[in-house]
């Protein structure tokens, strides 16, 4: 998969602007403040329906108009697709796919897959369990529509727990609530067990390629006990009724996927509160290509990899291992100037100036 075309209009400092990229490596260039993060934004955008840096839309529309509207061309091994989205400041975004209208954000997933990276994504490693999680919701729900659907309709039925346990619900009409929590969430629980398993080995890859076998890194999932669905039910629903008292007391449910983490072990360190911030970013990375060959293998092709001012964290050495790791699929990274060994070391690639809005082949 790769994106082959954007087009936006009033969209954040952008008036009206057509970008074509490469199915390569896509540096787009210049310096702070110009644009260069709001169109790989604008990308995300139309993958997942929302910003990666605000969950506000009416921030995403230029400061003189009422409207925003975004479009992106995908090109894939056997198809090629299209997704349009229209921001209104006094009214919800509507999206169409190749021109149809949907009305659930979650028949957009998997249209435009992508992997997001930026310096503040280190916060999947040295920030709260929520990041955490969703990063995994994030990455699950592009590779899956069954697992957003699964994990919208666990949110909503712990939204109306939580409502009754305020209200001072009876234990019997929590039992029934209980038990679609627990049908939900070990399904959650086995699910991205599983994904976090197989994150871990190929990110423990990525890490020792980036140390130059310096590291070795270590993932586990942090949640319920039990492997099978069944054994994770009957650890959770033990969890919601030795809690139930202290939940009532609180007014919100204290245990399920909705609480669960990513440990990160660099050795025997956890680097989420013990890590440099040499390890935190190295670790966020790893993880990072480990989510593209897990995308990759469960869509049959790789995302679209956007790497937002990263280059700036990485020594050049880590810059040049970076990017003949991820030469084999699009890449589209922003930066405010270009290392001559680095263009030495990668060979084929785009180059794209940004300045004030304004886009221009380099």
């Amino acid at each position: 998969m790769f994106v082959s075309e954007v087009f936006v209009q009033n969209y954040r400092n952008y008036i009206k602007e057509k970008v074509s990229f490469e199915n390569k490596t896509n540096f787009l260039v210049g310096k702070n403040a110009q644009g260069k993060t709001n169109l790989m934004e604008a990308i995300y955008l139309c993958s997942v329906g929302r910003s990666a840096r605000t969950p506000r839309d009416r921030e995403l529309i230029n400061f003189d108009s009422d409207r925003a509207y975004v479009k992106v061309f995908v090109k894939k091994r056997f198809s090629a697709d299209r997704v349009e989205m229209t921001l209104d400041k006094s009214a919800n975004k509507r999206v169409a796919v190749n021109g149809l209208p949907i009305t659930r954000i979650g028949e957009l997933m998997g249209v435009v897959t992508t992997v997001f990276f930026s310096p503040d994504e280190m916060k999947i490693v040295k920030d709260g369990p929520s990041d955490r999680r969703r990063f995994m919701d994030i990455s699950l729900c592009q590779m899956s529509k069954a697992y957003f659907y699964l994990l919208s309709s666990y949110n909503k039925t712990l939204s109306q727990r939580n409502k009754l346990l305020k209200n001072g619900a009876t234990d019997d009409v929590l039992d029934v609530w209980d038990m679609q929590l627990v049908g939900l969430g070990s399904k959650i629980i086995k699910t991205r067990r599983g994904f976090v398993q197989r994150l871990g080995e190929k990110a423990a890859h990525n890490h020792s390629y980036l140390t130059d076998g310096g590291e070795s890194l270590k993932l586990g999932y942090e949640s319920e006990s039990g492997e099978t669905v069944e054994e994770i039910a009957l650890s959770f629903k033990e969890h919601l009724l030795k809690d139930r008292e202290k939940d009532k007391l609180m007014g919100y449910t204290r245990s399920g996927p909705h609480k669960d983490d990513i440990a990160f072990f660099v050795g025997d360190t956890d680097i989420r509160a013990f890590g440099s911030q040499g390890q935190q970013r190295t670790a966020a990375l790893a993880v990072k290509l480990a989510e593209i060959d897990l995308i990759a293998g469960e869509k049959e092709e790789y995302p679209v990899l956007l790497l937002d001012d990263v280059l700036s964290e990485l020594d050049l050495d880590r810059q040049i291992r970076l990017l003949n790791k991820i030469k084999d699929y699009q890449t589209i990274i922003t930066c405010t100037h270009i290392d001559d060994n680095l263009t030495k070391a990668i060979g084929n690639y785009a180059k794209f100036m940004v300045e004030n809005g304004k886009v221009t082949r380099g």
